[in-house]
């Protein structure tokens, strides 16, 4: 008589809180707004959430490569300012040439996205090459955006040609379907890199530079073209971004973009990308991106707490989402 032992059950392999918990967290915020305002869920509310977010969730995707590839960017926010500057003070000068029109439009996109990746580009250069630290670079080139752009305005506003304003209105506020071209970008933005996160080398390459850069340099990763390369991509995704932006105000000041990085960053690490890099969500972004907004809004509707709170309550969220991912790596 032969034994037969029986197959061993494949243990259940649970999804982690740190991944699970923003998916809860704002499904929960959906059911507290909803109980609290009858507007909440109005199409007119979403849009309008979904819209100012699309700034921030377009810079955070490109946040989220920089983190996982280990590095921080804290000028985005300035960054976003100086492009912004850029971009309107170029469209004023190139009116007479180029009139008012699509080509004005174009040419005015065309300057945002070479302002953002060069903007990039120097970041980058100075990280991998030169081999200054991520934080203090940033730190540097977060105060040296802010002044340029407080200089160029002459410590006022850069103010778009009001026909040019006019004309450029709809990139913000037309779209496709009813749905609101910032909101289109966002989602493809979005996609494209969660695509490239998952599915293309590069991806791959940035989460083993965060894990281990000398066994990813063992691994014939070129870890200093890697590390640029993250920083020229979230370079050109403020450009991306502040293109959206300009037509909603049609100006550029000092203040900016002020708290942006805060914001880029708690949606990152809100989402699940982990703080030291080696592990990145893009589409957990996207959901870190919501909630910041959907709490942003909840306030706002709800009277709750003052909206000037807002800063405190997202760094709080910031810390407990790094608990989290602290806890969930010891629960491993």
């Amino acid at each position: 008589m032969t034994d037969t032992a029986a197959p061993a059950a494949r243990p259940r392999r649970r999804l982690p809180l740190h991944a699970l918990g923003p998916l809860l967290a704002l499904i929960a915020l959906i059911i507290l707004g909803a109980s609290l305002n009858s507007n909440f869920l109005s199409a007119g509310n979403v849009t309008n959430v979904l819209a100012r977010s699309a700034f921030i969730g377009i810079i955070a995707v490109g946040m989220t490569f920089v983190i996982t590839a280990g590095g921080i960017d804290l000028s985005v926010g300035s960054m976003a300012a100086f492009v912004a500057g850029v971009m309107i003070m170029a469209m004023n000068a190139m009116i007479p040439a180029l009139g008012i029109g699509v080509p004005l439009i174009l040419a005015g996109m065309l300057v945002a996205l070479a302002a953002g990746l060069a903007a990039g580009l120097v970041n980058g250069f100075l990280i991998s090459k030169v081999g200054i630290e991520a934080f203090i670079v940033t730190l540097g080139s977060m105060g040296i955006y802010r002044s340029l752009t407080t200089w160029l305005a002459d410590g006022g506003t850069l103010s778009l040609d009001y026909e040019a304003r006019t004309f450029y209105r709809p990139v913000y506020y037309d779209g496709l379907f009813g749905i609101a071209w910032p909101i289109i970008v966002f989602a493809l933005v979005a996609i494209l890199g969660e695509l490239a996160m998952r599915k293309t080398p590069f991806g791959r390459h940035c989460a083993a530079l965060g894990a281990n850069e000398q066994v990813a340099k063992y691994s014939a990763v070129k870890v200093d073209r890697v590390r640029m390369a993250t920083y020229v991509l979230l370079g050109g995704l403020v450009g991306l971004a502040t293109i959206m932006y300009v037509p909603r105000l049609g100006s550029a000041s000092g203040s900016t973009g002020v708290l942006w990085e805060l914001e880029a960053i708690a949606a990152v690490i809100i989402g699940g990308t982990v703080l030291k890099g080696g592990s990145g969500r893009v589409w957990g972004t996207v959901v870190g991106v919501l909630i910041l907004s959907l709490i942003d809004n909840i306030l706002n509707l709800a009277s709750i707490v003052s909206p000037y709170l807002n800063g405190a309550i997202q760094g709080v969220i910031v810390i407990l989402a790094v608990v989290l991912q602290r806890e969930g790596k010891s629960a491993d």
